[in-house]
C-alpha cells in the first residue's frame, strides 16, 4: 500500500448485512488508522434488524455510527487499496491495481439474531486478521 492510511471497501448485494458488520467491525479494530467504506450492488433500504442486534451485544451500535446501506459506485471502488466481496459477485468493478478478496459468508437475510452471532464472528475473525495484515508494523 502507497498510502499511510490503507482504504478498504466491503460490498455485498444489500449492503445491510455483512458488508455493514465487516465495515463496522474494521472501524473497530482499526480506528483512525484505515479508512473504511461499505456499498452494495442492490442497496436495501435499511440495515438488518438483526444485524443491528448481534452488533449491539458487543457494544457496537450502528445507528449511532450512521450505517445505511449505500449504492456501490465505481469512485469508492477506484479509491479502495483492497476491496472484499461477500456473494456480490459480477457486480463489483475490476481496478488493475486493486487487491480483491471475496469472503463466502452465509447471507444474515431474513434470519434471525441466532443465526447472524456466528456470521458476525466470522466476520470479526476475517476483520482481525486483516487488521494486522494491513497495520503490521505501521501502528
Amino acid at each position: 500500500m502507497s498510502r499511510q492510511r490503507p482504504e478498504v471497501l466491503f460490498v455485498c448485494v444489500h449492503n445491510a448485512g455483512r458488508s455493514q458488520m465487516a465495515a463496522a467491525l474494521l472501524a473497530h479494530h482499526a480506528g483512525d488508522r484505515v479508512v473504511v467504506r461499505s456499498a452494495g450492488s442492490a442497496p436495501a433500504d435499511d440495515v438488518n434488524p438483526a444485524v443491528v442486534e448481534a452488533m449491539a451485544e458487543w457494544d457496537i451500535d450502528l445507528r449511532a455510527l450512521g450505517a445505511h446501506p449505500k449504492r456501490l459506485e465505481d469512485a469508492a471502488v477506484a479509491a479502495s487499496d483492497v476491496v472484499i466481496t461477500m456473494g456480490c459477485g459480477d457486480a463489483c468493478p475490476f481496478y488493475p491495481g486493486t487487491r480483491y478478496e471475496d469472503w463466502v459468508l452465509a447471507d444474515p437475510a431474513g434470519q434471525g439474531v441466532e443465526a447472524v452471532r456466528p456470521i458476525r464472528d466470522e466476520i470479526d475473525r476475517r476483520v482481525r486478521g486483516l487488521v494486522a495484515e494491513l497495520l503490521d508494523g505501521t501502528s
